[in-house]
């Protein structure tokens, strides 16, 4: 896919979760993220966004990426993927699941989420992952073609139970 002219030096690297700068990048993508409708709608606690560059460090098998418009020092980020190693049992190899993908409202449809999802894929490869996954709203038509423009297929039904802390 050719790059889109917004945004011809696309960058997409890992966070550093332990710099205060991707912290914060990654903690203001998740929060965008939140308020989505399609993903709850809801705004993100105080107390959640200080602990969460933390808690995404000491998770074992976390990796976090960032897109932004070119590599300057005070870029904004355009986008976030957030994603935990697993271990397919059936296979007993890593698996890769994309846990949170968002970009923000301005860079929509200019090849930002394609490029968070090539990263993430490549990641997958690099760890010697048998596969991807990921959850997506039944209702998130764009997330939906992204994803299988990206090779990911419909499978299994993602349910949760919410449990008191």
């Amino acid at each position: 896919m050719p790059q889109d002219p917004a945004y011809p030096e696309l960058l997409v690297r890992e966070a550093d979760l332990t710099d205060a700068r991707d912290a914060k990048s990654v903690v203001e993508m998740v929060a965008m993220y939140a308020t989505d409708p399609l993903a709850g709608g809801v705004t993100l606690p105080d107390e959640v966004r200080e602990r969460l560059p933390e808690a995404l460090h000491n998770t074992p098998g976390c990796v976090v990426f960032l897109a932004y418009a070119d590599d300057s020092h005070d870029a904004a980020p355009l986008g976030v993927a957030v994603c935990f190693e697993g271990l397919s049992t059936f296979r007993a190899q890593p698996k890769l699941n994309l846990h949170d993908l968002a970009v923000s409202p301005e860079a929509r449809g200019r090849g930002v989420g394609r490029a968070l999802m090539a990263a993430v894929l490549a990641e997958a490869r690099q760890r010697g992952c048998c596969y991807a996954t990921l959850e997506v709203h039944a209702d998130n038509a764009v997330a939906k073609g992204l994803y299988a423009s990206s090779g990911f297929e419909p499978g299994y039904e993602f349910w949760s139970c919410e449990l008191s802390s």
